[in-house]
């Protein structure tokens, strides 16, 4: 038999504008207009998601090259705290290791980063770091990545929309809608039945079967979200979305006990590592966890995260992270849908959702996507040359 390739470097860049960092956007944008957060409870953080600095890191892109110049890469965000990290510390358990060796990699990368890491940013660089293992492998291979995970379980995959017009994303075939909530605690009662509001306008428009969720994106305190979420129930609310600060495990467990009966209590786009999701799963946090797969620990710790949802009879629906999460969903029957961002400005259209960064990313057409679609070797997916990268670091 013969021997695998071995890794010959590790390579970290960073890039501005989209990209897996779908914050830093231009004005006019759906996605940084007054949507309701953590910062909203301070006026002038409450208009703009970009005033508190979401955008600040920008898109990490991390390169593996082979002995035999195959080059896998994934992206995510992070920018340059991340690529450092990659480069001075992270690149030694890769260099000069069979490319093979994915789990070993993975247990090298977060038990030396455990003192100074666990979640967060780290997590990011190294989850940027087990895609792009992944992408290498799957090339080298010649072999999707889904193909590498199982095979699919489904011909197709489809879609729910997240963005400011779930009205719009009915007429482009999605199977539901993920509105942003727009007003916080802090704009009391107010703010409160405007958010009813829009709920309501939003549920005339698209009739009684499409479904219809709130992203609260970590904003509210318990006693506001219960009081959302049977408010909401009127308006068939499908699901409430990331209530809560993700560290509040104890509050989760509460909203899921007094939300309404059939509403779902969502969240997990901010946790990390099996370790964390474990903690949602058993205190009975949520109904569907949502993992990042380019912030939650990679694909490895995806594999690990959903196995401990499957044995509960939890969902995974992850978080939106394109390709990457399209060629795990469609692998696994605890992932019967996916999420996809909508990222043109308006809300209005379908376009890539790194767009501009990656070439050939595939997107839903009328919210479905065939499995062959993803058929390319590794993720499928290209960067693109006219986006300029910057390695801020060596080593």
């Amino acid at each position: 038999m013969n021997k695998p390739a071995t890794i010959k470097q590790v390579r970290a860049f960073v890039v501005r504008g989209g990209g897996a960092d779908y914050h830093d956007q231009g004005g006019g944008h759906w996605i940084d207009d007054h949507i309701a957060t953590p910062m909203s409870r301070y006026p002038q953080y409450r208009q703009s998601r970009q005033s508190f600095g979401i955008n600040v890191l920008g898109t990490l892109v991390v390169e593996i090259e082979a002995s035999d110049g195959t080059v896998g890469f994934a992206v995510t965000t992070g920018g340059e705290p991340a690529a450092y990290i990659v480069e001075k510390h992270l690149a030694r358990f890769l260099e000069g290791a069979p490319v093979t060796e994915i789990e070993k990699i993975w247990d090298q990368m977060y038990f030396s980063t455990q003192y100074y890491g666990r979640k967060g940013l780290v997590v990011n660089a190294l989850s940027g770091v087990d895609l792009a293992l992944w992408d290498l492998n799957g090339k080298l291979r010649n072999e999707p990545v889904y193909h590498m995970l199982g095979g699919a379980v489904r011909d197709e995959l489809q879609f729910y929309a997240t963005g400011a017009r779930p009205d719009l994303a009915q007429k482009l075939g999605f199977i539901g809608g993920k509105m942003p909530l727009h007003h916080g605690p802090a704009e009391g009662a107010e703010g409160f039945r405007k958010n009813l509001e829009e709920l309501a306008s939003m549920r005339a428009k698209v009739g009684p079967d499409f479904w219809l969720m709130f992203d609260c994106w970590m904003s509210l305190e318990l006693n506001y979200a219960i009081r959302l979420a049977q408010a909401a129930h009127e308006y068939d609310l499908k699901w409430i979305e990331e209530a809560l600060s993700p560290d509040d495990y104890w509050g989760y467990a509460e909203l899921k006990k007094q939300a309404p009966r059939g509403m779902l209590v969502t969240t997990g786009e901010h946790e990390a590592t099996r370790w964390g999701f474990r903690m949602l799963l058993e205190m009975g946090c949520c109904d569907i966890i949502q993992p990042d797969v380019g912030w939650c620990g990679g694909m490895t710790e995806l594999i690990k995260i959903s196995a401990l949802a499957d044995a509960r009879g939890a969902l995974v629906i992850p978080h939106g992270s394109s390709v990457y999460s399209y060629h795990f969903v469609i692998t696994r029957h605890n992932s019967p849908f996916a999420e996809f961002l909508m990222m043109a400005p308006k809300a209005d259209r379908v376009v890539p959702m790194f767009n501009p960064l990656l070439l050939e990313e595939p997107v839903p057409v009328n919210g479905r996507l065939k499995a062959s679609e993803l058929d390319r070797p590794g993720f499928g997916v290209r960067l693109n040359p006219d986006c300029p990268l910057h390695r801020p670091y060596t080593h």
